[in-house]
């Protein structure tokens, strides 16, 4: 098996895992958030509830309909034998993102940890859609290669969350920080680490005659 099978196939057991686990917290065991909104102290701004719960299960559902479609996006067999389902699936991605995105910058001003978090998260919110624009005027310039990269690159925030709370997890539990702190920290450190994943994943699976080219 090549190391770009081997590498999907890890990312759909990965992804699958997450995906019952998101769904399993925030629908079934936790639907009101109670565990995570207790971690919020200081808020600036009064939490209307009902409506954040509403506006957090649009961005869940999202969340995982931009990774199922993603990772849909990145399979060979796919693209070779239904095109037409690989660009429909696409644009749903790209919607996906946006409305990841557009929803993360209402729950933004409410982050655990304050300020410091909720500039992180718009940070994000930027980012993310940026590489996503750009794997879109990639493809129509029919630069296929930098598409690609740009999708990698892309498609690697899909894992913000959950690397939040592994971070968050180790700095809490594992060096005694403060929840709030470690879940700053955490933001931030997403940030850095996930973009240099995608940028060894481009090493790993794409030729580097083809990381060269346009």
């Amino acid at each position: 098996m090549s190391k770009g099978k081997s590498l999907y196939s890890l990312l759909a057991l990965i992804s699958f895992g997450i995906i019952v686990y998101v769904s399993y917290i925030n629908f079934i065991y936790d639907p009101q958030a109670e565990k995570f909104l207790s971690h919020k102290e200081g808020l600036k701004r009064p939490l209307q509830l009902p409506l954040w719960l509403n506006v957090m299960y649009v961005h869940v559902v999202f969340a995982c309909m931009a990774l199922v479609t993603g990772l849909l996006n990145f399979s060979t067999k796919l693209l070779h034998r239904y095109r037409k389902f690989h660009r429909v699936n696409g644009y749903v991605y790209v919607v996906s993102v946006f409305m990841v995105a557009f929803t993360s910058g209402y729950m933004a001003p409410y982050s655990t940890g304050g300020k410091a978090s909720s500039v992180a998260f718009n940070m994000l919110n930027i980012i993310w859609p940026f590489m996503t624009g750009m794997a879109i005027i990639s493809i129509r310039k029919k630069r296929l290669i930098q598409h690609r990269k740009w999708m990698i690159r892309s498609f690697a925030y899909c894992f913000t969350n959950t690397s939040i709370h592994l971070i968050t997890f180790v700095i809490h539990k594992g060096l005694g920080f403060a929840y709030v702190n470690s879940y700053t920290i955490s933001i931030y450190c997403s940030l850095i680490i996930l973009p240099i994943l995608a940028e060894i994943v481009i090493r790993v699976t794409l030729p580097r005659t083809k990381q060269t080219s346009h």
